[in-house]
């Protein structure tokens, strides 16, 4: 009984040392997004992710066909919705997605293609937490309809072709000087002066001068 409790013993005091020096390791990285996550928390985060998802929806079917009229619509949602991100082509290579902690995947690779379509489907609705993925779910049989089109056009990530790419672009959300110069040259079409652009506070980032004594 002796030995075992002094086993335990051992077994708590290593498993505190191991404890605070994994805090001590994250304390000296600080609370900053731009390194890469650690192997360590790489490894916890996958494994947290497939413990924790609801195993009912691992085994699940995609229950929508993949016509091309799903295609299309995926590939426009895609675009609009989750592009900012992941990219047209899945590689999250954006300036949003690669600014992330951790960084938007290359879903086009094996840790997401070998997730299985229930998966894909309940990270979409649900989002992850602690990572910049958000949830998509309306709650209507309409918004799951999009979420497993979505899967399907996953799957079709690295067969997309340029002409798949060239219609998502249309479909993209405009930067903010895309917007403003698209109203300027409407603006000149409708042969109204372009609102000039606001003046520069000459006061801002400066302290207000002190009042008069």
């Amino acid at each position: 009984m002796k030995r075992a409790l002094r086993i335990v013993a051992w077994l708590v005091f290593l498993l505190a040392l191991v404890v605070t020096g994994a805090l001590l390791v994250v304390q000296g990285r600080g609370v900053s997004a731009r390194p890469d996550p650690s192997w360590i928390e790489t490894r916890a985060a996958l494994f947290l992710r497939g413990w924790l998802t609801p195993p009912m929806y691992k085994g699940l079917r995609n229950p929508v066909t993949a016509r091309p009229a799903n295609f299309a619509e995926a590939r426009q949602h895609f675009a609009d919705h989750c592009a900012s991100c992941h990219a047209n082509d899945g590689s999250g290579a954006t300036e949003m997605g690669q600014a992330f902690y951790p960084k938007a995947p290359d879903m086009r690779l094996p840790r997401t293609q070998d997730l299985s379509d229930g998966e894909l489907f309940y990270f979409i609705e649900n989002g992850i937490r602690l990572t910049g993925m958000p949830a998509w779910s309306t709650g209507t049989p309409e918004g799951e309809k999009a979420s497993w089109e979505l899967v399907h056009f996953i799957r079709r990530l690295s067969a997309l072709t340029p002409e798949d790419l060239a219609i998502m672009e249309r479909y993209n959300p405009a930067s903010r000087d895309q917007f403003e110069e698209e109203q300027r040259i409407e603006q000149f079409l409708n042969g109204t002066d372009p609102e000039p652009p606001p003046a520069a506070d000459p006061h801002a980032g400066h302290a207000p001068p002190p009042p008069p004594k």
